[in-house]
């Protein structure tokens, strides 16, 4: 069978892992997979239950990290080039930029047949100032050419990767959107939901209107904050917001709260009832989902949002800003609404559309769960992956035979 060795910047919440993992795990016994993962920073969440959950031990090489070290990243790359040398891979594929950077040099100077990466998001723009951002992109460019393939996981992405920023020509990039298991969120939702909203301090008429992922300023949280704000300013209903997730931007967040005169607590330390609650990391989005009524994503930028594809898993109408994959995984006026960036009065009016709607919301969240299940199932990854890891073996003259019985012409 042939091996990959899957290379991910760091295991933490969020697509990449989940995509990452999915695929070591379900691509068996058609392709032995080793997945190396990076060190993770002190604020992010850990994804490890999800490597555990799938019977997964990655390799770590802790040097590998978010933030650009050429000591650490040397260190890494050497330990990389010294995997690959052993476990000889017919296929490396990396996700994510760091391990992308890392992983692809090190795949090109050992002369491994097929080399892969996945953009699950990009960073030319909303992160860095015009300098650095320029720089990634010729870095992009650099690497591409080392790459025997290049994945991205929304119309949209491709469009913007080979249009507006050249990373490579439209031929040598795939589209393969991520695959999740979604029928957990449609599992015991009433009880779910109880649970959630007990432990939140949330009643049964209030309408919680969530957000979820890191706190850091790509996603602007501070919009949220302002779009609260108004919402609170508009409507009688008895709203809550819940932010799910951490970072280093949440004390900024906290007196943002305070500042719009909006009652605040941090659930680690204030276990109370409040109109804005942080519960932190939480790992069951399951029952999260089922507690809230209403999903938010407030980012500048995004590749396909992990989020809101389980929002409507469980059948949770979503307002978004119109950035990145957001478009590819949310039908505007059908699933949910779709609205202008950084623009939060344009924002609380589409949650006030749905705050004081309950009939739409639940035709919203009727539509948003039948339009994902079929297209983000983890199956249909797999089976899109399996067939383009062959297609750029046939490509490259690897030989191979699967599990499944598919070969090469090589060994026919």
């Amino acid at each position: 069978m042939p091996r990959v060795l899957r290379i991910l910047n760091r295991l933490i919440i969020g697509g990449p892992a989940i995509n990452a993992t999915y695929l070591t795990r379900y691509m068996a016994p058609d392709f032995e997979t080793m997945l190396v993962i990076g060190g993770k920073d002190d604020h992010e969440q850990d994804a490890d239950h999800l490597s555990m959950d799938l019977g997964i031990t990655p390799v770590e090489v802790r040097e590998m990290k978010r933030d650009i070290s050429p000591i650490d990243d040397g260190i890494a790359y050497r330990k990389i080039k010294r995997l690959i040398e052993k476990f000889r891979p017919d296929i490396v594929h990396t996700h994510a930029a760091k391990s992308g950077l890392v992983g692809r040099l090190a795949a090109d100077a050992c002369k491994v047949p097929v080399i892969v990466h996945t953009f699950h998001g990009h960073v030319f723009h909303s992160y860095f100032s015009k300098w650095k951002s320029n720089a990634f992109i010729q870095i992009e460019r650099y690497l591409a050419n080392r790459s025997t393939g290049i994945i991205a996981i929304s119309e949209k992405q491709k469009q913007e990767l080979t249009q507006v920023y050249k990373i490579c020509e439209e031929d040598k990039m795939k589209i393969i959107p991520l695959g999740l298991d979604l029928d957990k969120f449609r599992l015991h939702q009433e009880i779910k939901r109880a649970e959630f909203r007990s432990k939140y301090f949330l009643q049964d008429n209030d309408i919680a209107i969530g957000i979820i992922g890191r706190i850091v300023p790509v996603k602007n949280h501070s919009m949220f904050v302002a779009a609260a704000k108004k919402v609170m300013e508009q409507t009688d209903a008895n709203v809550k917001f819940i932010i799910v997730g951490d970072g280093d931007m949440r004390q900024q967040m906290e007196a943002e709260f305070k500042e719009a005169g909006i009652d605040y607590a941090y659930y680690p330390e204030q276990k109370r009832e409040a109109t804005a609650i942080c519960t932190s990391w939480l790992t069951d989005m399951d029952v999260v989902l089922a507690g809230l009524d209403i999903v938010a994503l407030t980012s500048h930028n995004e590749g396909t949002p992990v989020s809101l594809i389980e929002a409507q898993a469980a059948g949770r109408p979503v307002v978004s800003t119109n950035v990145g994959g957001v478009g590819d995984v949310v039908i505007d006026n059908q699933c949910g609404y779709i609205t202008e960036p950084d623009n939060a009065t344009i924002f609380a009016e589409a949650l006030l559309q749905l705050i004081s709607n309950p009939q739409q919301r639940t035709l919203f969240g009727t539509r948003g769960q039948n339009f994902v299940q079929g297209k983000f199932s983890y199956q249909r990854l797999v089976h899109d992956i399996s067939d383009y890891y062959c297609s750029l073996m046939d490509k490259k003259g690897v030989p191979y035979r699967l599990a499944s019985g598919k070969a090469s012409m090589l060994v026919k």
